[in-house]
């Protein structure tokens, strides 16, 4: 009796050190203040933004209007479309009617490259793209006038990509509200946990890059790679070498309503790619909420003589209280229901964790798509080209292995 609740002590001593502390280092980030001028820049260079497009999305003449806005010398602006029929294009051409000075171009077509339809869309905007640095942004992220700038002002010497979290904003519903918490002080806190300790990792909402870095890795086409365009680019900086660079405030996107299954089934899809591309990452998903803690303090209270509804409810207020102070000075939404939505959001944790576990497909805007289920033998057979830098000795126990598991 005494072992299993003094795991559950260490759990909930461990979980909840690890909670704070992780809040405290995202917090400090993103209290950081803005570079006047961007590093290591004398001047700024020109800027090739390309955004795919597919349909509507909520806020969208916000959204794809922001890209004509920005305080930035100069920049073209590559709207990338697969149909012909896309209903997005009358918006976009009314846009760029209204903004005649802009350099802006409208370029519709479907190259069949990848079996990822996003990537697939972005070609043509690369290939098009008259500049060095290359800035790939989704439609539905709404940018600042000094979008570009804090851009560049993330960049360093040993940067490879400079990416930005998705922050929801402007949720209309409950579960709007619950996209809110998955994406703002959950997901975009550890992102900023990983970039802290040097693990930082790209999102594809917003991507920055120099064209040379991605050509010397085979162009834009590596990033088929993995199913996700931002785990492959992630892959392809890190074995450059070089690193991914978070911004110091990342960028909203307006979320509008949604519908329950609209939010379950995107936070399903984005499990089962972190899964497939970050499994290492991915395990301690099913224990990073408040909940399970509560059920550990549940079982040592009365051991600990500690009363048991007022001691959960304190371990429920501190927690969550914690997670809205990290959101409240950033700008990012708040309401008086928020602790309870993530409340919500943290019970669902176990769920999502073996929902991705199980499955490996997903539709994507009405393309049905699949993630690779990570194999032993598709490990082994991903560590061939690194063998060539390793020692013979460790060489010959790779392989040993590799034998062993095929």
């Amino acid at each position: 009796m005494i072992a299993p609740i003094l795991t559950a002590g260490f759990f909930l001593v461990a979980t909840t050190g690890v909670h704070l502390a992780s809040l405290a280092v995202a917090a400090l980030r993103l209290r950081r203040a803005a570079p006047a001028t961007a590093r290591g820049f004398t001047d700024l260079p020109p800027v090739s933004l390309v955004r795919p497009l597919c349909g509507i999305d909520n806020f969208a003449t916000d959204t794809l209007r922001s890209t004509f806005e920005l305080n930035y010398p100069r920049y073209e602006i590559l709207f990338c479309v697969a149909s012909a029929k896309d209903p997005v294009i009358p918006l976009i051409e009314l846009l760029m009617a209204g903004q005649p000075e802009a350099d802006a171009r409208l370029l519709i077509g479907d190259e069949r490259a990848s079996n990822n339809p996003k990537l697939n869309n972005v070609l043509k905007g690369w290939r098009a793209a008259r500049y060095d640095w290359i800035v790939l942004a989704d439609s539905n992220v709404l940018m600042p006038p000094d979008y570009l700038k804090r851009l560049f002002a993330s960049w360093r010497a040993d940067t490879g990509l400079v990416a930005s979290p998705p922050i929801g904003s402007q949720p209309e519903g409950v579960w709007a509200e619950l996209e809110c918490a998955f994406l703002n002080t959950y997901q975009a806190r550890w992102q900023y946990i990983a970039d802290a300790c040097g693990f930082g990792f790209a999102q594809g909402k917003t991507m920055l890059w120099r064209r040379a870095d991605l050509d010397r890795a085979g162009g834009i086409e590596v990033l088929a790679r993995e199913v996700a365009k931002d785990a492959a680019a992630t892959k392809v900086v890190r074995d450059a070498g070089r690193k991914v660079q978070l911004v110091d405030r990342p960028f909203p996107q307006p979320l509008g309503y949604r519908t329950a299954a609209e939010v379950w089934h995107r936070q399903v899809r984005w499990a089962r790619l972190r899964r497939a591309s970050f499994f290492a990452y991915f395990l301690p998903e099913a224990v990073s909420g408040g909940v399970l803690p509560m059920i550990a303090l549940v079982a040592i209270a009365p051991v600990a003589g500690l009363p048991l509804v007022p001691s959960v409810l304190l371990f429920g207020v501190l927690w969550y209280t914690a997670e809205t102070l990290l959101a409240a000075p950033a700008g990012w939404h708040v309401s008086a229901r928020y602790p309870l939505i993530c409340l919500l959001r943290d019970a669902l944790l176990p769920v999502l964790f073996f929902s991705a576990l199980q499955g490996d497909d997903f539709v994507w805007r009405g393309n049905e798509m699949q993630v690779e289920r990570l194999r032993p033998r598709g490990m082994m057979a991903r560590m061939r080209p690194r063998l060539a830098g390793v020692a013979p000795r460790t060489q010959r126990r790779l392989r040993s292995l590799r034998e062993r598991m095929s």
